[in-house]
């Protein structure tokens, strides 16, 4: 094994949105399965301090670490793919370089001297890097993803960083350029300008990409990865295809094990014989792609969300469904709804009448959120499958409130402060906090479940630990007309040891087949191997449901 960390840098070119973070997360699964402990790192260009602040519809989702902190969706990639260490060292954005400078700026540490981009923000930078790979013992490969593409003003620092980082690591570094390669259909043919003109950007910025990850629609030809070579200086065998997918992102491994990626990884970043000559195992990855691309069956889910608009705001969620399905031998068809598109039961929208089962996510505001309570109350009317995650445990909680317990006026005070009745209320640390970013319970949480619920049965074990990322929560004075009612609150945060004064983290329907709720986000800890349990009960409640649907029709 390398004595000392190695270094994977991965830049794009030509158009944003490439696929940077996947095909990294890829590299790390395959040099992991080579024997080598990775760490994933991603470097963001944008000057928010942390992705917490940005709009889903700028920005997808934003990604929880065990640590609490708030990430770029990539971070999401990592973790699926990989098994990399995930913290507050794997992702850091401009943002939160330029205030740590400044603030150290501010207190003197510079003694007076011109605080410039070079050296005190590239250094900052690289510190960084270094601080990634060494957050655990033995790593041997960083993987570093620089946002953005070349060109961007923004990404200048970042790449004068890895500039300086490698010319003081000649041996230990290597850069993989991913561009785009665009089809014409009317002139019948691949263009490689493009790429010619990103890589002759990075170049001028004294970066010479070891590697090139040509992103495109179709297969290229010998003579068009030799022109790509030519003109690129790099080596014909470096010129790697990255084809679009036929049916999922997790073929993208198996397409680079059969270029030899790897191996040629570890080649140039001279890592010793007997680990280059390993040979990688996969099977299960073989076995989930031939499960994904051969389903048994199709399920309807309705994700009842504010953001649903745009693809990346609920990536994980769609990702865990997804695992939950393959497990499950069946396609997960995803029904898209706009809550504040519909405010009454007699006027629901069709889709929402014809799914399997329905989930809603979490989201911040008052928008769509009647329409979310009417979700639920037609889930609990109808015993359809329902799974509230985040703001979607609260909606149920208001509804079972409103229309079980007769609280008519029952709300959350994040949406109406004057609620007679605040069955969610704001955490009481959250009274005093004046500021946004990275102020709400963030992180992993212990959470005790109660035995004979549907929380234990999918986990089956008492203590779990899952991610939060929320403000609000269920107020404990309501707790006991609730349960009685039939409201069933089957996990709790032990807060100072006691489970009677802890926070519901967990919530179910009693008389339901499968209607549940948690305060925390189960997406995050998905695996496309390893299925989140609840969201493996939740897709079987489905399953199920429309079978009985089926056998109820043909009576």
């Amino acid at each position: 094994m390398t004595s000392h960390p190695k270094f994977i840098f991965i830049t794009g070119g030509v158009v944003s949105s490439l696929g940077k973070g996947i095909a990294g997360s890829s590299i790390g699964m395959l040099l992991e399965h080579k024997g080598l402990k990775c760490a994933m790192m991603k470097l963001d260009p944008y000057l928010n301090v942390d992705p917490g602040t940005m709009n889903p519809y700028q920005h997808g989702e934003v990604y929880v670490t065990d640590d609490g902190a708030e990430t770029d969706l990539d971070l999401g990639h990592y973790f699926r793919f990989t098994h990399s260490p995930l913290s507050q060292k794997s992702s850091a954005t401009s943002g939160q370089i330029y205030n740590d400078v400044i603030k150290r700026e501010r207190r003197g540490d510079y003694l007076g001297k011109t605080v410039q981009v070079i050296p005190h923000i590239t250094d900052e930078i690289k510190h960084r890097i270094l601080a990634c790979a060494h957050q655990e013992n033995d790593i041997n490969i960083v993987v570093v993803e620089i946002g953005g593409t070349v060109g961007d003003i923004e990404s200048l620092p970042f790449l004068e960083a890895i500039r300086q980082f490698r010319n003081e690591r000649p041996f230990d570094c290597i850069n993989i350029h991913v561009t785009y390669v665009p089809y014409l259909k009317a002139a019948g043919e691949v263009k490689t300008k493009p790429t010619q003109h990103s890589v002759q950007a990075l170049r001028a910025i004294g970066i010479t990409p070891d590697f090139i990850m040509c992103r495109s629609e179709s297969k290229l030809h010998e003579e068009e990865k030799e022109k790509i070579s030519l003109f690129c200086s790099v080596k014909k065998e470096a010129v790697i295809e990255a084809v679009d997918v036929e049916s999922t992102v997790y073929e993208l491994p198996l397409s680079f094990r059969k270029q030899q990626v790897d191996d040629k990884i570890l080649k140039m970043l001279r890592v010793d014989e007997e680990t280059k000559l390993l040979h990688s195992d996969l099977t299960s990855w073989e076995n989930l792609v031939e499960a994904i691309k051969h389903p048994k069956g199709t399920v309807r889910i309705g994700i009842v969300g504010k953001y649903v608009q745009h693809l990346d705001a609920y990536k994980s969620i769609y990702e865990a469904l997804n695992h939950a399905g393959v497990s499950a031998g069946v396609k997960i068809e995803l029904v898209r709804i706009e809550p504040d598109k519909f405010a009454h039961l007699n006027h629901l929208p069709e889709e929402l009448q014809g799914c399997d089962g329905y989930l809603v996510p979490g989201g911040f505001g008052d928008r769509g959120w009647e329409g979310k309570i009417l979700t639920a109350t037609y889930c609990r009317k109808e015993k359809i499958p329902y799974f509230g995650i985040c703001l979607g445990m609260q909606v149920m909680s208001v509804e079972f409130a409103r229309y079980v317990l007769g609280l008519e006026k029952a709300n959350s005070t994040e949406m109406d402060i004057d609620t007679p009745y605040p069955i969610i209320s704001l955490l009481e640390e959250q009274h005093v906090v004046t500021e946004r970013g990275g102020t709400m319970r963030l992180g992993a949480y212990p959470c005790t479940l109660k035995k004979a619920t549907l929380a234990y049965e999918s986990y089956k074990q008492v203590k779990v630990s899952e991610r939060h990322r929320h403000r609000y929560e269920l107020d404990n004075k309501f707790k006991d007309d609730l349960e009685k009612a039939g409201f069933l609150i089957s996990g709790v945060f032990e807060e100072d040891g006691f489970a009677e004064e802890g926070l519901a983290e967990v919530v179910e329907i009693k008389d339901h087949p499968w209607m549940l709720g948690v305060q925390f986000h189960p997406e995050f800890k998905s695996k496309p191997i390893d299925p989140h349990p609840l969201f493996k009960s939740f897709v079987q409640a489905v399953i199920h449901h429309k079978k009985e649907q089926v056998h109820a029709q043909k009576k």
